[in-house]
This record gives C-alpha cells, sequence and structure tokens, in this order.
C-alpha cells in the first residue's frame, strides 16, 4: 500500500513552520546585551532557567524571579568586580561603598533597568533570529543547487510522505537543545531561602549565595535605611509638588477668568494665539529619585517642548545610559525633547538620548513647534576625579564664537532697521552660560537659557538679550552629584513664548526643597532687551555685524 504524498504548499509550509522556530530559537537563546547593573558595566543573556541570576563572580550570586515570560530567564554577567577580593571586610566593603551612588541609581528604578534590558535583548533576539533565517535560506538554496534536478526528484520521493514526522523531530530536537544550550548551570533554587534584606524593596524575594550573604547580612542595615529614607523623601515631595501645583493652577484660572480678554485660555496671547510652552530641566546628575515629579509636573503642564541644559548624567559612562532611559519615560507622548549636552555628558550619553528620539543640539538651528532653537554640546567634558579637559577642538569662547556666527548667518543680512524679531533664532540654549555671551552681545539671539551653575541666576539682560540659567533639577550642589534625597533645592521652570511676537514673555519657577516641600512660584515676566539699532546707514548694511555687538547700552553691562 503506497503512501498518499501530502500537498504542495504543506510541505512548504511545515518546512517554512521548522526553519522559522529553528531560527528564533536561534536568536532567542544566544541573545545578549552590554548593558549596566548599578555601577557596574554587565552582560546581559536570555537561558532557559526561568529566574534572573546576577552573576557578582568572587562574590557570589543575587537570584530572583525572572522578568521574562514563558520559562525563560537572564543572567546577568557583572563586571569590574575584583577576582582577588578573597574576604568579607571592612575594606573590601569600603571598597564598594564607594558605589553607592550607582546602587542607589538601580534601586530607585529598578524597574527600568529591567525595561531597557528587556528591549535590548528582544532586539538582539530580533537580529539574531533575522540572521539565522537568512542563513538557513541561503544553506537551502545552496544546497538545492548542489543537489540539481534529478536528485532533489529522487529525494522529494523518499522524504514527502514523512514531512509531518520530519517536521516533529525537527521541534522536538530545537527544543531540547534550547533548553540545555541555554541554561547556564542552573542551581537548586528552592533550597535557597529568600533573604529578608530586600523586604519591602524592589528585590523582594530575591535570593543571595556566596560571599556576598556575609557583605548583605553584615551591612545590609545601612544600605536598606538610605534606600527606604530614599523612598520616602520623594514620595512625599511628589505628593506636595502635586498639590503645590494643583493650587497655583487653580488660582492662574480664576485669575485668567477674571481678567478682560478674547479668551479664557490660560496659554494665550492677547490677540488670542495660544503661547508656547516649555518646561525646562538640567543637571540632573543621574538623580532618578526626581523622574515622577518631572512626569507628574510634565502630565498637569501639558507643555508643547520640554528643554534639557545638559548634564544628564556625572561622568558620561555607559552605566548611567538608564538615567538618560528613566528621564526619558517622564516626557509625555508626542512631545519633543530638546537637549544640550553638558560637560558632565558625552558621547554615550548622545548616543541614548538619540535612541530615546530626543532632539540633541549639534551646532545647527532646528525648528520645534514654530521655535527656532540653536544649541550645541558643551565643548568640556568633566570626569569626577578626572579633571575638565577640551572635548573637542575649541574653547567656550571660540564655540560662543561659532554660534554667534550660525546665529547671524540664520537672521541674513539686516536692512535699514536693523534686525527685527522675524530674523532672528528665538533661543540659545546652550550648558554653560559664558558660552553665549557671544551671540547676546551680537544682537542675533533674544533669549538664552543655559544650566550647569547650579543656582538660578536671571533673568537678566546680557547685551541685545535676555538670559536666565537654571538650577539644578537633580538638586546637586556644586562640585557634589544629587542621588539620593535631595542635597539642594531642585527647579524646573516653565517658560512661555509669544509665537506672534517672537519673544519669550514669562517664566514660572516649580522649586522643590531638601526638606521635601513644593513651592510653584507666580508667572513673572521676562524683562525687556535692550533694543536693536533703529537705523543702520545705507553704505554701512555689512558692518552692522560687528557694530551691533560692540556698544550694548551701560545697563546692559552692568547686569
Amino acid at each position: 500500500m503506497s503512501r498518499t504524498k501530502p500537498p504542495r504548499w504543506l510541505r512548504w509550509t511545515l518546512t517554512g513552520v521548522a526553519a522559522a522556530l529553528v531560527a528564533l530559537t536561534f536568536g532567542i537563546t544566544t541573545a545578549q546585551a552590554d548593558l549596566s547593573l548599578g555601577p557596574h558595566e554587565a552582560t546581559y543573556s536570555v537561558t532557559a532557567d526561568d529566574a534572573l541570576v546576577a552573576d557578582l563572580g568572587p562574590l557570589g550570586t543575587v537570584v530572583a524571579d525572572s522578568p521574562l515570560p514563558l520559562t525563560l530567564g537572564v543572567r546577568i554577567t557583572v563586571h569590574e568586580i575584583p577576582a582577588d577580593l578573597s574576604a568579607v571586610d571592612t575594606a573590601s566593603f569600603d571598597a564598594l561603598v564607594a558605589d553607592l551612588d550607582g546602587y542607589l541609581q538601580f534601586f530607585d528604578t529598578p524597574q527600568q533597568t529591567v525595561r531597557t534590558a528587556a528591549w535590548a535583548l528582544i532586539w538582539d533576539a530580533v537580529r539574531g533570529a533575522a540572521t539565522a533565517a537568512v542563513l538557513l535560506v541561503a544553506a537551502g538554496f545552496g544546497l538545492r543547487a548542489l543537489l540539481g534536478p534529478a536528485r532533489r526528484r529522487e529525494l522529494g520521493r523518499t522524504l514527502a510522505p514523512r514531512t509531518g514526522k520530519i517536521a516533529g523531530g525537527v521541534l522536538v530536537a530545537v527544543l531540547v537543545t534550547a533548553t540545555v544550550t541555554a541554561s547556564a548551570g542552573p542551581e537548586d533554587r528552592a533550597a535557597l531561602p529568600a533573604s529578608p534584606v530586600f523586604e519591602g524593596t524592589a528585590l523582594e524575594g530575591a535570593r543571595i549565595t556566596g560571599r556576598l550573604a556575609g557583605v548583605i547580612d553584615t551591612y545590609s542595615g545601612q544600605l536598606v535605611e538610605t534606600y527606604q529614607a530614599n523612598e520616602v523623601f520623594y514620595a512625599g515631595a511628589r505628593e506636595r509638588l502635586n498639590e503645590a501645583w494643583d493650587a497655583r493652577a487653580a488660582q492662574q484660572e480664576e485669575a485668567q477668568e477674571a481678567a478682560p480678554g478674547p479668551t479664557g485660555s490660560a496659554s494665550a496671547t492677547p490677540d488670542g494665539t495660544d503661547y508656547v510652552t516649555f518646561l525646562l530641566v538640567s543637571d540632573l546628575h543621574c538623580n532618578t529619585g526626581m523622574t515622577p515629579l518631572i512626569r507628574d509636573l510634565a502630565d498637569r503642564l501639558g507643555p508643547d517642548v520640554m528643554l534639557n541644559a545638559g548634564d544628564t548624567t556625572i561622568n558620561g559612562t555607559s552605566v548611567e545610559s538608564v538615567c538618560v532611559d528613566s528621564f526619558a519615560s517622564a516626557v509625555p507622548d508626542g512631545v519633543p525633547f530638546v537637549v544640550s549636552d553638558g560637560n558632565h555628558d558625552s558621547r554615550l550619553t548622545t548616543a541614548t538620548e538619540l535612541a530615546n528620539r530626543q532632539i540633541v543640539l549639534d551646532g545647527d538651528v532646528v525648528e520645534v513647534e514654530g521655535v527656532r532653537i540653536l544649541g550645541d554640546r558643551d565643548p568640556l567634558e568633566t570626569r569626577i576625579g578626572g579633571g575638565t579637559v577640551m572635548a573637542r577642538e575649541e574653547t567656550p569662547e571660540e564655540a560662543g564664537d561659532r554660534l554667534r556666527d550660525v546665529a547671524c548667518d540664520a537672521a541674513g543680512e539686516p536692512g535699514l532697521g536693523g534686525f527685527t524679531a522675524e530674523d532672528r533664532v528665538d533661543l540659545l540654549l546652550v550648558h554653560q552660560p559664558a558660552v553665549g555671551d557671544a551671540a547676546l552681545e551680537s544682537g542675533c539671539v533674544p533669549f538664552q537659557v543655559s544650566g550647569h551653575m547650579h543656582k538660578r541666576i536671571g533673568p537678566d539682560v546680557v547685551g541685545y538679550g535676555v538670559r536666565y540659567v537654571n538650577a539644578s533639577t537633580g538638586g546637586a550642589t556644586k562640585g557634589n552629584t544629587s542621588v539620593g534625597p535631595l542635597r539642594d533645592s531642585s527647579e524646573m521652570t516653565v517658560l512661555r513664548f509669544d509665537p506672534e511676537r517672537r519673544q519669550f514673555v514669562d517664566w514660572q519657577l516649580v522649586e522643590v526643597t531638601k526638606e521635601g516641600e513644593a513651592v510653584v512660584g507666580e508667572r513673572q515676566p521676562m524683562p525687556p532687551a535692550v533694543p536693536l539699532p533703529d537705523e543702520v546707514p545705507g553704505d554701512d548694511v555689512g558692518g552692522v555685524l560687528s557694530g551691533i555687538g560692540s556698544s550694548p547700552s551701560p545697563s546692559a553691562r552692568d547686569n
């Protein structure tokens, strides 16, 4: 009795499914990503152990429930822990305490670390599966060409009746291979008691092995108390910030309704045109404890654009990418986030910002929500313990001159009445305030926003423009980092821009104090800038650029 030959479409379908399973299994089981865990660089890889295992080398492991679906797990191999660490003592712990800020960043937002790692592993799995699929297809066509038509027909007659068995065998082989190869030596986790140290934290239920257990048992009180104090502080500050903003918003709405005008909108110009609203942050310095507060304020304000005046990180390292990801999560969907990287950021910081679809200024004018913005990364780089060095082949003064020239070129040739508001760049966003001196004094830029000083300055008239310096949103004091409860007040600023008059009209300070209190100030009008020259002689049009910036009024100089 002859066997029935399956239809051609079924054979091809089963072959395709088997090939897809092989490719997908290869992609998933070989997926890995180089990211961070706390202050350490780490490699994440997928396993079939249904657990998250952080391998801390000679210190032991931390084992917790896997965040991945099905029976997939994650193994985290942490780098930089000395292999010769042979004893748990005060000296070895002191070496680890130096990284306490980094560990606290992880405790602040462990879900952000997990989310970043999960997406990185997913994308690597997709790339691996796609690569495997291409190789399988190429191998299939290569084998087909080598066999030739006659041999293919002979094999087809022999194998076609067994298509179902072959496909099933491939599936079983794939599953068995995946289970064996993806597992990295599963331990008897049921025999490990959950550490009571992590109760009430995001790592509750984690189990610890090796010498690390001794460290945790001995010094856990200090670490957990720090974590808990951090949680209590920011939860309370968040609640008070929301209350303060809602109270001020209600007052502003009442005042707007009582005031005469063509519209009741709180963001409208006198002629009924809507303002463009900005929310400004700066000098976050990896204080991810502020992320929920920034998110709440952004949700309540509903800004058209968010600005970051730089120093998102502390040292611009790869392990601080999780900080950039955390702050990016505070930006409402669809709202542009414009960044001018600071001296504590790096090219790695920039790459993470771009991956989060942020607009990173690079020396060109960009138009965002109808506002023309110019800026660039800081020409200097500062590293804790390493000092400050030149990051590019120009000094801050030379960078300022270059930005001035870009702004003046964008404004075009002035006419007999000088530059007009419609000609100029609307906003210069640079990290260090002094970098904007030349542009403000040229008359080609009417308004500048910066950070860097860790204290609010202005808004003040400088040259023919106005400059505002935002204090640290991370609450960092000068020369110190900002992880943990605030060491100084955290400040964010709401700015409003009139698109008809092409000028910023007012600013509003939002402050969270180091005691955890919140203050939302009233809107303050921007000081008037020094008027541009009323007349430019017709035969001296070409020299107006140097003439405008050469003699600002005495009052402008004093400010």
